[in-house]
C-alpha cells in the first residue's frame, strides 16, 4: 500500500525521524530500524517529486539509516564486557538530545507570546510623594556609629539583665505584665536629656531595670535620633558610644559638605 504524505516544514532530518517515530507511536529506544528507514527514504521521494529542498543533512541521515539497517541484519558487535552493541544507539541519543531542545524551545515560545499579550501599567505616584524626602537622614546623625554597634550594646545589657531574676518573687509572688508606652519612655529621655546634654548610651540602657523598660529604651533612643532629637559618636569600635543632645553639625560628626561620597 503507498504511503500518502502531507508535506511538512522540517527543520531538519532528526525533525523529520522524531515526526516519523512519534505519528508511528513506536518506541524510541527501541526504534524499527528497516520501517523507519523506509518511511525516511519515502518522505525524501516525495520531496524530490514536489521540488522541496533537500539539503544535504537529509541525504547524509539516510546513508546513515541505511548502514544501521544493514548492521542490523548483521551479528551483533560485542565491547570488552561481554554486552552486545546496539547500531541505534548513537542516533536514539541524538534524538533524545533534539527532542529536548525541541520541546523547551516550544516552551519559551508559549512563555513569549503569553508574555507579548500582558500590559504592565505604568508609574502613577504622586508628585507630592515622590518628591517626598525624610527630614532626617538617621545615617548623618549617627555619624560612625551603625546601627549593629548600637544593638550590640543593647543585646549586650539584654543578656546581663536576664540572669537578674527575682527568685523569690517568681515562687511566692505574682508575676504581672509590665506595661510600658514607647511614647511615655520618648517623654522621659527628653526630659533625661534636659538634665544631661552628653551622656553614654550603655549608662542609659543599664539604668533600666526590666527587660522591657530596656527595650522601650532603645527604640525610644532610635526614634529621637531619627527626628534629630539626639545623635550619636563613637571615637573607636571599643570604646563608648556618647549620645548627644539636639542636632548635630556637620563639623561634629567628621562631615565636610563638598566630601565625595567614596
Amino acid at each position: 500500500m503507498d504511503i500518502s504524505f502531507k508535506l511538512n516544514a522540517f527543520e531538519g532530518p532528526l525533525d523529520l525521524l522524531l515526526h516519523l517515530i512519534e505519528k508511528n507511536q513506536v518506541d524510541i529506544y527501541d526504534i524499527p530500524i528497516a520501517m523507519i528507514t523506509d518511511q525516511y527514504l519515502e518522505y525524501l521521494s516525495e520531496m524530490d517529486k514536489h521540488d522541496a529542498d533537500i539539503t544535504s543533512d537529509f541525504l547524509v541521515m539516510a546513508a546513515t539509516l541505511l548502514d544501521i539497517k544493514a548492521r542490523m541484519l548483521l551479528p551483533k558487535d560485542v565491547d570488552a564486557e561481554g554486552h552486545e552493541e546496539d547500531p541505534r544507539a548513537e542516533l536514539v541519543e541524538k534524538l533524545i538530545e533534539y527532542k529536548t531542545y525541541k520541546y523547551m524551545s516550544l516552551e519559551l515560545k508559549d512563555k513569549a507570546i503569553t508574555a507579548s499579550h500582558a500590559m504592565y501599567k505604568s508609574s502613577t505616584i504622586p508628585e507630592e510623594v515622590a518628591k517626598y524626602e525624610p527630614p532626617i537622614d538617621l545615617d548623618r546623625f549617627i555619624g560612625d556609629v551603625t546601627i549593629s554597634r548600637l544593638k550590640a550594646v543593647f543585646d549586650d545589657v539584654l543578656k546581663r539583665s536576664t540572669e537578674k531574676v527575682n527568685v523569690e518573687a517568681m515562687r511566692y509572688g505574682r508575676i504581672q505584665r509590665e506595661a510600658i508606652s514607647i511614647p511615655d519612655k520618648i517623654e522621659e529621655i527628653r526630659k533625661y536629656i534636659a538634665d544631661h546634654e552628653t551622656f553614654s548610651f550603655r549608662g542609659l540602657i543599664e539604668q533600666q531595670i526590666t527587660r522591657m523598660n530596656i527595650i522601650a529604651t532603645f527604640l525610644a533612643v532610635l526614634e529621637l535620633m531619627r527626628t534629630g532629637e539626639m545623635w550619636a559618636e563613637q571615637e573607636g569600635n571599643d570604646t563608648d558610644i556618647i549620645l548627644h543632645a539636639g542636632k548635630a553639625e556637620v563639623s561634629d560628626i567628621g562631615y565636610e559638605e563638598n566630601e565625595s561620597s567614596d
